[in-house]
C-alpha cells in the first residue's frame, strides 16, 4: 500500500520558535480535553428533555401500521381529509423510535436525543482542537435544537460524521472511506436529508480542486480525489438502497414544490432575518443569538481562510451561511460545518497569532482566560436546563429530564378513548400527529403538520377554524361535510391557546357541548340526536371545572406548568 499523502504545506504552521513544542502540545491537548469534555457533558444535558415534537406521532403510527400489515404505505392513511393521496417518506426513523417506544416509552426517547446530541459533538471533536471544542460548546444549542425525537435527528448526526471523514481525507489522504457508503445506505432510509450527505460529496471535490490551482499542492489533491472518487461513486449509488429505489428522490422533489407553503405556514421553514436589529440584538452579551455569533465566527473565519490560500474552506464556510438565513431548520448542519471547518481555520492561525506575544505568561493567560469564558459558559447553560430555568422563563413547551411534554393534551386524548366519544375527531397540526399515534388506528385525524399530502388550503382552514366561533356557517358546513362529532384542541398557554382565541364561545355554544377541560386540553362534543344522552352524562361548565384539573404537588417544574397553564385559561 503506497503511503498516505502528507497535507499540504499551508495547512499548518510550525509554533514559533520562542516556544517549546512539548510544552505547547501538552498545554493544548489539555484545554481540549478540558473543553471537549464541558462541551459533551453540555451536549447530553441539552438533549435530556421531555418530547415535544409535532412530527413523531405520525412518524411512529407510520412504523406501527407497517409492523401490523407487514407493507410499506405510499398512500396517506391515517386521516379522513387526506386519506388516498400519495405519501412516501423513509421508514428507518419511525421504526427506531417506535421500537425504543415499545421497550421504555417516550423516556426512552428522550435518551436517544440525550446521546445523538453528544454523540454529534463527540463526532465534532474526533479530529479536533481547543478552538474546536470551544466552537462545539458555543454551537450546543443550535445541534439540540434539531437533534430531537424526529427523523431529522439522523441527518445531524450523519452530516457531522460524513463532513468529518471527507475533511480528514482532505487533509490527510487517508481517511476510511468506506464509511460513506455505508452511512449513506443507512442515510437514505432514515431522513430525507441525505440529499446533505450528496452535497458535502461535492463539498469535498470542491475542496481538492482549489487546492490543484497552486502548484505545490497541486499533486497532493489531485492523488487525495484518484484515491476518493471510487468511494464517492459507490457512496452516490448507495442512494439507491431503499425500499423506492430511484423513486426516493420523488420525495424531494415534491418537498421543494412545496417549499413555498413550508416557509409560510412551519415555523422551521422561515428564513432568519439578516438586517442589523437583529444582529445587533443576536449578539447582545446578555441574551446572544447563537445563530448570530456564529456568523461571527464566519465573517471572521473566511478572510483568514482567504489569506492562507485556503479558498475551498472559504466557499464552504460562505456557502453553509446560505441555508439557515434562507431556512431556520438548517441551522444544525451549519453550526457543524463553523465547529469542523471553521475550527480548524482559526486552529491553524493560532500560532500566527501568538508569534505576536512574545512573552509565554501573557499567551497562557489569554488561553486560560479564553477558556474560562467558554467552559464558564457551558456551566451556566447545564445549570440553567438541569434546574429549568432555561425553560421556563422562554416559550419553551419542553423541561429538562424523559417523558412526553406537558403541552399535549394526554388526558384529553385518554378521556375521548375511555368514553369511547364518536367521530370523526377534529384536531390540528400541532396536535394531529400525536393523535394520530394516541388514538388510532381507530380514530383518524384531521390533519397534522405535513404539507404534503394534506396541502395548502386544508392547513390554512385547519387555523381559520381554530379561530372561528363553533355556531358559524364555516363550523357547521365542515361537520356535515367530514362527519365531525368531537373537537380537540390543546390550549396549553403557548403555542396552543392563543390559536383558540374562541375557548369562551365553545363553552357557551348551541352546536357543541364541552364534555371535558382541564388545563392542557379541551373536548367538545357536537349536538345531535345520536349524542344528546352522552353529552347529558359529560357536559362540564367551563366556568366552575377546577383548574388545574389536579392539584399540584410541591413546587416543582411540573407543578409550576399546571398553574401557570390554569392560569392562561381562567
Amino acid at each position: 500500500m503506497t503511503e498516505a499523502p502528507a497535507i499540504h504545506s499551508d495547512k499548518q504552521l510550525a509554533p514559533p520558535e520562542h516556544a517549546s513544542p512539548a510544552a505547547r502540545t501538552s498545554r493544548e491537548r489539555l484545554l481540549f480535553y478540558a473543553l471537549g469534555t464541558a462541551a459533551l457533558i453540555c451536549a447530553f444535558v441539552a438533549g435530556l428533555r421531555t418530547i415535544a415534537e409535532f412530527d413523531l406521532g405520525w412518524q411512529t403510527a407510520t412504523a406501527r401500521w407497517i409492523v401490523q400489515h407487514h407493507q410499506i404505505p405510499s398512500t396517506e392513511i391515517f386521516s379522513y381529509t387526506a386519506a388516498g393521496q400519495p405519501w412516501t417518506y423513509p421508514i428507518g426513523s419511525g421504526l427506531v423510535f417506535y421500537a425504543l417506544y415499545l421497550v421504555g416509552g417516550y423516556a426512552f426517547l428522550s435518551w436517544l436525543t440525550a446521546f445523538g446530541c453528544a454523540g454529534t459533538v463527540a463526532l465534532l471533536l474526533r479530529r479536533g482542537s481547543a478552538v474546536t471544542a470551544g466552537l462545539a460548546i458555543l454551537a450546543v444549542p443550535l445541534i439540540a435544537s434539531r437533534v430531537t425525537a424526529r427523523a431529522e435527528m439522523f441527518t445531524v448526526v450523519l452530516f457531522a460524521a460524513t463532513l468529518s471523514v471527507v475533511l480528514e481525507q482532505h487533509e490527510t489522504g487517508a481517511a476510511r472511506l468506506w464509511w460513506l457508503p455505508v452511512m449513506m445506505a443507512v442515510w437514505v432510509n432514515l431522513h430525507p436529508g441525505f440529499v446533505a450527505g450528496l452535497g458535502l460529496l461535492g463539498a469535498y471535490v470542491m475542496l481538492e480542486l482549489a487546492d490543484m490551482f497552486p502548484a505545490g499542492t497541486r499533486t497532493a489533491a489531485a492523488t487525495r480525489l484518484r484515491r476518493a472518487a471510487p468511494w464517492l461513486i459507490v457512496t452516490g449509488a448507495a442512494t439507491l438502497v431503499n425500499p423506492w429505489g430511484w423513486r426516493v428522490y420523488d420525495v424531494l422533489s415534491r418537498q421543494e414544490a412545496a417549499m413555498a407553503v413550508h416557509s409560510q405556514l412551519i415555523m422551521e421553514w422561515a428564513p432568519i432575518p439578516l438586517d442589523w436589529t437583529h444582529i445587533k440584538s443576536g449578539l447582545s452579551p446578555f441574551t446572544p443569538d447563537i445563530f448570530y455569533v456564529l456568523l461571527t465566527v464566519v465573517a471572521l473565519a473566511v478572510p483568514l481562510a482567504l489569506a492562507r490560500r485556503r479558498v475551498g474552506e472559504a466557499i464552504l464556510l460562505g456557502g453553509a451561511a446560505f441555508f439557515p438565513i434562507r431556512h431556520v431548520r438548517f441551522t444544525a448542519l451549519f453550526s457543524v460545518v463553523v465547529v469542523l471547518v471553521g475550527g480548524a481555520v482559526l486552529a491553524s492561525f493560532l500560532p500566527v497569532l501568538e508569534s505576536k506575544i512574545r512573552r509565554a505568561r501573557v499567551r497562557l493567560i489569554f488561553a486560560v482566560a479564553a477558556s474560562a469564558l467558554l467552559a464558564g459558559t457551558a456551566a451556566v447553560r447545564i445549570w440553567d436546563m438541569v434546574t429549568d430555568r432555561a425553560y421556563r422563563t422562554g416559550s419553551e413547551i419542553v423541561s429538562f429530564g424523559t417523558g412526553l411534554s406537558w403541552w399535549f393534551p394526554q388526558a384529553a386524548a385518554a378521556f375521548i378513548e375511555r368514553e369511547n366519544l364518536p367521530g370523526q375527531i377534529f384536531s390540528t397540526g400541532s396536535e394531529g400527529a400525536y393523535m394520530a399515534f394516541r388514538l388510532g388506528p381507530k380514530y383518524k385525524n384531521y390533519i397534522d403538520g405535513r404539507a404534503i399530502p394534506f396541502g395548502t388550503e386544508l392547513m390554512l382552514r385547519s387555523g381559520r377554524l381554530k379561530a372561528t366561533p363553533p355556531d358559524s356557517p364555516e363550523w357547521q358546513h365542515e361537520s356535515e361535510r367530514y362527519g365531525i362529532n368531537t373537537i380537540l384542541v390543546p390550549i396549553g398557554r403557548y403555542g396552543a391557546l392563543q390559536f383558540f382565541p374562541v375557548l369562551k364561545q365553545f363553552c357557551a355554544s348551541d352546536v357543541w357541548a364541552p364534555v371535558y377541560l382541564d388545563e392542557v386540553g379541551a373536548v367538545f362534543v357536537r349536538h345531535s340526536p345520536e349524542t344528546e344522552s352522552l353529552i347529558g352524562r359529560l357536559k362540564v361548565d367551563c366556568s366552575t371545572v377546577p383548574l388545574p384539573a389536579a392539584t399540584p404537588v410541591g413546587n416543582g417544574t411540573q407543578a409550576f406548568n399546571q398553574w401557570a397553564n390554569a392560569a392562561a385559561v381562567l
